[in-house]
């Protein structure tokens, strides 16, 4: 038995046979031209008859996968109309009188280059779709009225494992859905759109496996545990076994999910709730809307911080708030700013060792001691609501002051937006976090500032019982149900409901059906 290990896009698993990905090759030549013009023309005529078949992609790919997902041969059809690229196939034509073909190659390559060479893990994405496109321009260019996806997958009778050095996104929406059971690439990126379109249809899917990932493997007996980020080739008996057994749980769960979907969410009281999911990464979307939530309750903005080695660009975090908001098609999303400190360190904010980091230097504290931090996260908020139903949180609040404060902050992004000619949406439903004594004891005066509350019950019970919710030692003594956290969250909730407000619940407790009481 062999083991792969990459990185996850979609948790699930599949057992099948492998199926390396198997195009046309092409080779490009270089020729000189003696009618520049006309080659410029044979190059706009290709780019014309892309973009419509780009808007026949685009068409097919509402129907499979919804329409924020479709968007991205929307976003190729700009790419097809992008002045830089077009200036650099125009000039490599007339300035080096080569044809075409060439210089669309070299364009590709270079602009290819450039996209993977950035820090910005979107824009390392956008590597792929440029050699999308230009591949498109190509196989216009050579005659053949055929799509980009020239493969022998076509006339496989059975379901297989997709095996590829990677897969461009109109490669992706063309696969038979029905005999792909899953994705395991060499390269490829956990942001790509292809990544995108496989967690929206479900498929699981491991990237940037390397060179390990051999074509020798066709046609053997894989496992893809989207779960760890695993594939087994030739999986001994014992690991067959396990992940067999695994793959009937997580069916067993998909099912009993699925007779829940659609239907309202009400207590046996008669209660009605909107059970929302909380994220960590814009990958996991695709697992909120197939588990059906009704929203996402916390969006964990850190994790936009954590994996990146400096500061997150605006630009960076409008692209990741925008892609979750689009995805969400119109049910709220929650982003939590940044609550980077504690447990959850980045080496480049330069923190000091403390002693009790839980009660240090963190979340709002960073915030409103460095504005200009705060803003750049504010202005991509601000900016990404015009594309869905975004809400912005703050954290760990413990005043009044703390809120005017944050209302003086927006105030100064909606005014720099505003100057600067960038559109925005102004009207943003803002909350706080009851995850602090002090913020549940003053909730009366907060109902008063902000739009709704949501309850972080696990800061909440380690600061009420002063027990450190990282040390092991002290799991005896933490008591969620602790009749002073259950106090101070009715305090909460009756202070909400006084001034017409929301209120949530997240954290471990909001899962916990024991009905422990003490």
């Amino acid at each position: 038995m062999i083991t792969l290990h990459g990185k996850s896009v979609f948790g699930d698993i599949c057992i099948g046979g492998i199926s390396f990905y198997k195009r046309k090759e092409r080779i490009i030549k270089r020729y000189r031209i003696d009618d520049v013009d006309q080659e410029v023309k044979r190059f706009q005529d290709a780019k014309t008859k892309g973009i419509a078949q780009l808007q026949d992609l685009y068409a097919k790919a509402l129907h499979d996968v919804g329409e924020a997902n479709a968007a991205i041969f929307e976003i190729h059809q700009m790419m097809l109309d992008d002045l830089d690229y077009l200036e650099s196939v125009t000039n490599i034509i007339t300035s080096q009188l080569v044809n075409a073909e060439y210089a669309i190659g070299v364009t590709a390559d270079n602009f290819s280059a450039m996209f993977s060479a950035m820090d910005d893990a979107y824009m390392q994405g956008r590597a792929a779709d440029v050699k999308d496109v230009s591949e498109r321009l190509l196989t216009i260019l050579d005659g053949s009225d055929s799509d980009i996806a020239d493969s022998d997958q076509s006339n496989m009778a059975n379901p297989y494992i997709l095996a590829s050095d990677d897969l461009v996104p109109s490669e992706t929406v063309q696969l038979d859905k029905s005999k792909v059971l899953g994705f395991i690439m060499q390269k490829g990126s956990a942001n790509s759109h292809t990544s995108i379109l496989a967690r929206s249809m479900g498929i699981p899917a491991i990237v940037a496996l390397g060179d390990d990932l051999k074509s020798d493997f066709d046609g053997k007996l894989a496992i893809v545990d989207g779960f760890t980020g695993t594939v087994y080739i030739d999986p001994d008996e014992e690991t067959l076994r396990l992940m067999k057994q695994k793959q009937a749980e997580s069916n067993e769960r998909k099912q009993l999910l699925k007779q829940l979907k659609g239907k309202e969410s009400v207590t046996l009281d008669g209660r009605k709730v909107k059970i929302y999911a909380n994220i960590g990464n814009t990958s996991d979307v695709g697992t909120v809307l197939s588990n059906d939530a009704e929203g996402i309750g916390l969006f964990r903005s850190e994790f936009l911080y954590l994996e990146n080695n400096d500061f997150p660009t605006e630009e960076q975090q409008f692209l990741a708030y925008k892609q979750v908001a689009e995805n969400m098609a119109g049910r709220k999303v929650i982003i939590r700013t940044l609550d980077i400190g504690a447990d959850k360190q980045a080496d480049y904010f330069n923190l000091d060792k403390e002693e009790n980091p839980a009660l240090g230097y963190r979340a709002i504290r960073i915030c409103l001691t460095q504005p200009e931090i705060f803003k750049t996260q504010l202005r991509a908020l601000y900016r990404a609501a015009l594309y869905g139903n975004i809400s912005i949180m703050f954290p760990m609040i413990i005043s009044i002051e703390e809120i005017h404060q944050i209302k003086e902050i927006i105030k100064e992004v909606q005014n720099e937006l505003t100057m600067n000619g960038i559109p925005f949406k102004a009207d943003v439903e803002t909350g706080i976090m009851i995850e602090t004594p002090a913020s549940a004891l003053v909730s009366e005066d907060l109902a008063k500032e902000v739009d709704f509350f949501s309850v972080g019950t696990n800061d909440l019970t380690q600061y009420t019982l002063a027990i450190d919710r990282q040390n092991q030692k002290l799991d005896p003594f933490y008591q969620s149900h602790h009749k002073a956290i259950l106090k101070l969250i009715k305090m909460a909730a009756d202070s909400a409901h006084a001034e017409g407000k929301w209120i949530g619940i997240c954290g471990e407790l909001g899962a916990d059906t024991s009905g422990k009481r003490y």
